[in-house]
């Protein structure tokens, strides 16, 4: 059987209607196309539909019963038709984004924020991963793509620059660095230092830098999330040097940022399957990224 979505919706009009030729005007037809289109589907379903008269339209049993069943019919299909119209139109879809943890703390609320302001049918999934899982995920496709830190070098991933990120110090307020307006990384030379771990994307630019500058790094602590590193910092251990989207400081704490210098920074990378195109809604939250300022200081 080869019925059309174009006869049945002729059909549907012709019986609300009453009239080919009303229908023929409601849907931009000719009468005789009208006619041609419950024909044709009578022939196809082998059933009169239609009893016509000079001067009047009646359904048959069947044609009504096909009125009704194919009403509910063509109404599921434009509901389904305008969800995907939705989605195409980059407003309904779900968005799963992994986020080094310094990029997510400081840079994420802003992104999920405003994606909720811009694309409220758009359900955006943060995961703060260690940088080496969040690119395993990436690559994997449990994401639909990351904020990390570059550069990334995979020839299945696609990278584009975001913006780039300075280092500071942390520090308690009552330690000497915390005297001086910016701090040369020279200074850092026999302190005490808390680091991020090496499942950081910073550690690695972080130990560049400061065989650089010369500096033998006494590190006493390696841990993996930013608030652990203030807690220590605040407990005396040590100072860190940290890049600036890992702050805001903890409210009320006894600690101090200072910039390092001379300046020092790491790139923060858009990242995502090579061979993968992004959904309208991921493309849309993607879109939205790309529009943060080219600096993380410049972040409010």
């Amino acid at each position: 059987m080869n019925v059309t979505l174009r006869q049945l919706r002729v059909f549907i009009e012709v019986a609300r209607l009453q009239s080919f030729s009303r229908a023929g005007d409601e849907i931009g037809l000719t009468q005789s196309a009208v006619s041609r289109c419950v024909r044709e589907l009578e022939t196809e379903i082998g059933l009169k539909l239609i009893d016509r008269t000079t001067r009047e339209v009646q359904l048959t049993d069947v044609g009504g019963n096909l009125v009704s069943s194919v009403s509910r019919l063509l109404t599921d299909l434009d509901e389904t038709l305008r969800e995907i119209r939705e989605i195409g139109e980059q407003r309904r879809g779900r968005v799963v984004v992994a986020a080094s943890p310094t990029v997510a703390c400081r840079l994420m609320p802003q992104v999920l924020a405003a994606c909720g302001q811009q694309f409220p049918y758009i359900a955006l999934a943060l995961r703060d991963d260690v940088q080496s899982d969040g690119i395993r995920k990436i690559k994997s496709g449990e994401v639909d793509f990351g904020v990390v830190i570059g550069p990334v070098a995979a020839d299945d991933l696609h990278s584009e620059p975001l913006m780039t990120d300075a280092f500071c110090i942390v520090t308690r307020n009552d330690h000497p660095l915390a005297a001086h307006r910016q701090v040369e990384w020279a200074d850092l030379a026999g302190e005490r230092l808390v680091m991020l771990d090496y499942a950081s994307g910073s550690r690695p630019l972080i130990d560049a830098l400061l065989a650089q500058h010369g500096v033998s790094a006494n590190v006493v602590q390696e841990l993996g999330h930013p608030a652990t590193v203030f807690g220590l910092i605040e407990a005396g251990i040590g100072i860190s040097v940290l890049p600036w989207l890992a702050l805001p400081l903890p409210a009320d704490a006894p600690l101090v940022t200072r910039p390092l210098v001379p300046r020092a920074e790491r790139t923060v990378e858009l990242v995502r399957r090579r061979d993968r195109s992004l959904s309208p809604a991921a493309e849309a939250v993607w879109g939205l990224i790309r529009r943060l300022p080219a600096r993380a200081e410049d972040l409010i």
